[in-house]
């Protein structure tokens, strides 16, 4: 069994206190919200694949990893997943309200 470090998981909340505080760059205007939003899923995706990596190298036995290293990553996947889809729940309820209205 895997001893959980404190200090390395207080040291992860406050990376991802200060991730989640950093504002994102200024784009350039054209087409910044579909790079936005592709970014949005690519980051989701890749937090996704590191989650199941540290899931599957704490399945097999592997010493480097955690199991709160793979527990934090899994809840980060699942709150990244989760927020994505509210995002897309949004974008289809405004698409619907656009095509609703009288020309």
């Amino acid at each position: 069994m895997s001893d959980i470090n404190v200090n390395q998981v207080l040291a992860q909340m406050r990376t991802m206190s200060i991730e989640a505080g950093s504002k994102p760059a200024a784009g350039n205007g054209t087409g910044e919200f579909a790079a936005m939003l592709k970014d949005s899923i690519d980051a989701v995706n890749q937090t996704q694949k590191t989650a199941g990596k540290l899931s599957t190298a704490f399945e097999t036995g592997q010493s480097d990893v955690s199991l709160a290293e793979v527990m934090i990553a899994s809840q980060k996947a699942s709150v990244s997943f989760q927020a994505m889809l509210q995002v897309r729940n949004k974008l289809v309820d405004a698409y619907k309200d656009v095509m609703s209205m009288p020309m």
